[in-house]
């Protein structure tokens, strides 16, 4: 199992590394500048990008933040989860996801939130292969055409 300690992406670098594993799960961050740009943004209201890697190679990317509402009290909410597709089944995902359960429980949360796209089959088994629960249905509208 890789020892390797889970770093959170500070530089503008570190964030670009995480990119080519982050893009398996949001195809549309093309542009280098543009995804730092759009992580810094995040940032701003408390968003966080972290990575596990195995030797030089991001292998998984996970990107969260700590929120509060009054539904879930205070929660980390779990925007993206990914393991590159040639390192899935190593063990790289269960590493991020028990790292965030480990800070969320730090950090004095309720619960652990994530939305999963109903088509991604094997992250719905993984998520409740992990003691997750289906809870919600999660509803949006389009305002603008979407990112290609």
């Amino acid at each position: 199992m890789n020892s390797t300690p889970i770093q959170l992406a500070e530089t503008d670098e570190q964030i670009v590394a995480c990119l080519p594993v982050l893009r398996q799960l949001r195809p549309h961050l093309i542009d280098p500048d543009d995804a730092v740009a759009r992580v810094r943004r995040q940032q701003q209201s408390g968003f966080r990008l972290a990575y596990l890697t195995d030797g030089d190679d991001v292998v998984a990317v996970t990107g969260f933040r700590l929120l509060e509402n009054l539904a879930w009290g205070k929660f980390l909410y779990v925007d993206d989860l990914v393991t590159d597709d040639a390192r899935r089944s190593c063990g790289h995902g269960e590493r991020l996801l028990a790292w965030l359960i480990d800070l969320a429980k730090e950090a004095g949360c309720d619960q652990v939130h994530l939305d999963s796209g109903v088509q991604r089959f094997d992250a719905h088994r993984f998520y409740l292969r992990h003691r997750f629960r289906i809870t919600s249905h999660h509803f949006a509208i389009p305002l603008q055409p979407s990112p290609k």
